[in-house]
């Protein structure tokens, strides 16, 4: 089971030279998709634990277009490990709003982590 997230990348929300935005914006997104996920399988929003690895591949710049998904790798009793992935699949290529759709996405963030339903939330001995 997968969940997608779209969302374009404003140019305020670039921090760094080269209109480059910081890498936060990746983990919140993926907490966003990670929650529909939780929502989605269990009815609850669910308790994010942490992640054990986060990989920067590329740089997400204001005005791009992005996706995140968040993938279950495996279900416990009442633990989650999510797999997450956020692709550009449209590319900002300048400050006067010309952008163009990408023919392949690039890969931007991937990431891995777990989450918890609290006890009693579990629903159907799931």
């Amino acid at each position: 089971m997968k969940v997608v997230h779209q969302r374009y990348v404003a140019h305020s929300d670039a921090h760094y030279a080269g209109n480059l935005v910081d890498g936060a914006y990746s983990l919140k997104l993926f907490g966003d998709a990670g929650t529909h996920l939780a929502i989605t399988l269990d009815g609850h929003e669910s308790l994010f634990a942490g992640y054990s690895s986060v990989e920067f591949l590329a740089p997400v710049r204001g005005g791009d277009v992005i996706e995140a998904e968040a993938r279950l790798a495996s279900k416990g009793h009442r633990s989650r490990t999510v797999e997450f992935e956020l692709r550009i699949i449209c590319r900002s290529l300048d400050e006067t709003g010309r952008a163009e759709v990408l023919a392949e996405p690039i890969v931007a963030t991937r990431a891995r982590g777990t989450g918890v339903v609290p006890a009693g939330a579990v629903e159907n001995g799931s």
